[in-house]
């Protein structure tokens, strides 16, 4: 089998990824090293209080991380994940988050991803991949 484009990868993830569909994240954009993602927060991710529960934006910016963690051709896993919350989120808010990959060694790759609504950052996402050797093919 031949290795797919990287650009295409984050494609066939979200096709794969019934999880990512329910949120309704969008692709904006990806390249190798790079994927930025999208979505609304939707009534039914609300939490007690009338704000985005915070594993909503997590799965965003999870998703944005996996993306372009896996954009180099080979399957990539997270191993550590965190986040910080800065700004509650509401219903109706729109937020993007960009991954860029910040180190890549041979076996990890180190991300921050920043989750914004409009140019306001609402919560910073650190995560460490594993890069397996199984490649990503057509």
């Amino acid at each position: 089998m031949k290795p797919i484009a990287s650009h295409l990868i984050p494609k066939r993830m979200l096709s794969l990824d019934a999880y990512s569909q329910w949120l309704g994240i969008e692709i904006l954009q990806c390249e190798l090293g790079r994927c930025k993602v999208a979505m609304t927060i939707r009534k039914e991710m609300l939490n007690s209080m009338g704000k985005a529960h915070g594993g909503i934006s997590y799965a965003l910016a999870d998703t944005a991380f996996g993306f372009a963690a896996n954009t180099h051709g080979k399957y990539a896993v997270s191993i550590e994940t965190s986040i910080n919350h800065i700004e509650a989120l509401n219903e109706g808010d729109y937020i993007v988050a960009e991954s860029v990959i910040g180190k890549v060694n041979n076996k990890l790759g180190f991300n921050i991803i920043e989750v914004k609504r409009g140019d306001e950052l609402v919560a910073l996402f650190k995560g460490v991949v594993y890069r397996t050797s199984k490649d990503w093919e057509k």
